[in-house]
């Protein structure tokens, strides 16, 4: 009994305004039932949705481009939007959080305003959305959840520190921290965060970073951090099901961007990202399958870089074949692909039109039709086919 009545809550949980249209019926809680019915203690997972509608089911097939907030605000939306009138593509995702853990308007929301992380970068917040809306963008808001060097400098107790009592943060030049995946609060700033970007008209929410420090099953015990009896993997499949059943009934998609080699391998506990717990609690996926971000070997590439159709092809294949298995809970594929020139990597090409093109190919041929470019600087290739 105590089985089933917690089925029906998840139901319940799952069952939010965004389906008024739906009646929960005797033949579905009869369904709920014996779903439980068949399984014991160890096999019920409250992180399993019961019941996943699109809250956009009329949004189109997306194909985008990324912007930051100083080119969201800036001269080069001009050429943004101008490359937009003129081909197929029709979305663009823009920080709404950015990498540092800024936040880029003013939301004038006094529980975020308390962290002290608004920076004016997009001066007007609404005159952004209609010009958006007059040139048919599709906008979407980007928020890193947790990697958030502001939050974590601001508030070390919702972070990660060293022995010796230092914040954490890791080896780069600009060295970065993050705050931890297992605080509540730190879920609930986010989704606040995300709460005022679908005022602001924002029509799907996209999450990155929505994970552990990379290598941190190295550190986890040598770190002093809070945390409880879940697992690193658990505490961020959480989060997203918390945010989802938060937003989607605001009429908001909601989407994760995740290691684009997650769909390759079995969950990587270190870091907390199970392709699959996501998946199933998002209504798109948007794995990073750049070419340059693999290694020799991959799809029996020496330098995966310049075989742009056989690595996006090859990643394809395994994203439906880890997702195939969800059935009703598998979200939309929209993967980020690579329009920008990896001179880091040894062996590599030079990114074009070709390249591009390649990448969108592989896509269509196992069918899937979205997908997003990414280019740090935005300065996408011209003269694309993006419906090949």
């Amino acid at each position: 009994m105590e089985m089933l009545l917690a089925a029906l809550m998840i139901i319940w949980g799952n069952m939010t305004t965004a389906d008024a249209d739906i009646e929960l019926s005797f033949e579905q809680l009869v369904q709920a039932s014996s779903y439980v019915a068949q399984m014991d203690d160890e096999q019920f997972d409250p992180l399993v949705p019961w019941y996943k509608s699109d809250p956009q089911p009329d949004a189109p097939t997306v194909r985008g481009i990324y912007a930051t907030a100083h080119s969201a605000a800036g001269a080069r939306m001009d050429s943004l939007l101008e490359l937009i009138d003129s081909t197929e593509l029709n979305a663009m995702v823009i920080d709404i959080k950015d990498d540092w853990g800024y936040i880029t308007y003013q939301t004038g929301n006094p529980v975020i305003e308390a962290y002290e992380a608004e920076q004016r970068i997009i001066p007007d917040i609404e005159a952004l959305m209609q010009r958006l809306n007059e040139h048919d963008v599709y906008p979407i808001a980007r928020i890193v959840v947790f990697k958030d060097t502001v939050l974590a400098k601001k508030r070390q107790d919702l972070s990660f520190s060293n022995p010796d009592g230092s914040l954490w943060a890791n080896n780069k030049s600009s060295p970065e921290s993050f705050v931890n995946p297992y605080l509540e609060e730190v879920w609930d700033y986010n989704i606040e965060v995300a709460k005022e970007a679908v005022k602001a008209g924002f029509k799907e929410i996209q999450f990155d970073y929505v994970r552990f420090p990379e290598g941190f099953e190295k550190r986890a015990d040598l770190l002093q951090y809070a945390q409880d009896e879940r697992s690193r993997i658990d505490a961020v499949a959480g989060f997203v099901k918390k945010a989802r059943d938060e937003l989607a009934p605001l009429g908001v998609r909601i989407s994760v961007d995740i290691f684009g080699y997650a769909a390759s391998v079995p969950a990587a506990e270190g870091i907390g990202q199970d392709f699959v717990k996501i998946s199933q609690n998002v209504d798109v996926i948007s794995p990073m399958v750049y070419p340059s971000h693999y290694t020799t070997g991959w799809y029996g590439a020496k330098v995966p870089d310049a075989e742009p159709y056989n690595v996006i092809a090859g990643s394809s294949v395994d994203t439906h074949n880890k997702l195939d298995p969800l059935g009703e809970l598998k979200p939309i594929i929209r993967p980020w692909i690579q329009d920008f020139t990896a001179t880091w990597v040894p062996g590599h090409i030079k990114y074009g039109k070709h390249e591009v093109e390649e990448q969108i190919r592989a896509l269509k041929d196992n069918g899937i039709d979205e997908f997003l470019l990414w280019n740090s600087g935005n300065r996408y290739t011209s003269g694309v086919n993006y419906i090949p």
